[in-house]
């Protein structure tokens, strides 16, 4: 039975993607290779507690969910994050799995949506960003870009029109708490016409600087 290294499982409205306000249940990998300047889960790069994968999926079905959210850290640094999501998928969930872009997201489970990010200069991890992705994405699947100054958004806006994200699926620009003024990134993205869903982190409007309830 496969094992993961769990931060921890909780019940909570989504606070960012095209499904934000819903009632889901988040299960937060720990371990992440990146160490991206604005991330507000660090606690999650270390420890946590080993639980066998039917552990796992009882503690989620004890929420009595409709949606599931694998996150992190990065969950794709461990390798059982596959079976994790194709179980929760074969459990009738649905199911999206928020990865940083730094590895294959070739082997996921195609029920799965990617929420994807492309690392901004401003992350201090752009270099790690994996440009393969991007052919694998699906229709369903969205990228993310998280917005640190102006110079963050016109490199999102060069990837934008370079790999026609558009086209491809949904895309999402955030501003980074306390770094980007949230209206101003809002008025570039109507200034400019870009076909993007602008998002903030309703969680932290709702409970603070924090990752889960």
């Amino acid at each position: 039975m496969a094992q993961l290294r769990i931060t921890e499982i909780f019940y909570s409205l989504q606070g960012e993607s095209n499904s934000v306000g819903l009632p889901t249940v988040f299960v937060r990998l720990t371990g992440c290779p990146l160490r991206c300047g604005y991330c507000d889960t660090t606690y999650a790069f270390k420890g946590g507690e080993w639980m066998a994968l039917s552990t796992v999926l009882e503690r989620v079905a004890a929420y009595a969910p409709r949606y599931v959210t694998v996150t992190g850290g990065e969950p794709l640094a461990q390798e059982a994050c596959l079976e994790l999501l194709t179980a929760l998928c074969d459990a009738g969930y649905r199911v999206s799995l928020e990865t940083s872009g730094a590895l294959s997201i070739s082997r996921v489970d195609p029920r799965v949506v990617n929420v994807m990010d492309l690392k901004t200069p401003g992350s201090g991890e752009m270099t790690k960003n994996l440009f393969d992705n991007i052919d694998l994405l699906k229709p369903q699947d969205q990228v993310k870009f998280v917005i640190c100054d102006a110079a963050d958004y016109d490199w999102a806006c060069e990837q934008l029109r370079v790999w026609d994200l558009a086209n491809r699926c949904e895309v999402l620009f955030s501003p980074a708490l306390g770094q980007q003024d949230a209206t101003e990134l809002a008025e570039w993205i109507l200034r400019d016409r870009l076909p993007v869903r602008f998002q903030i982190q309703l969680h932290k409007y709702l409970w603070g600087d924090v990752s889960g309830k």
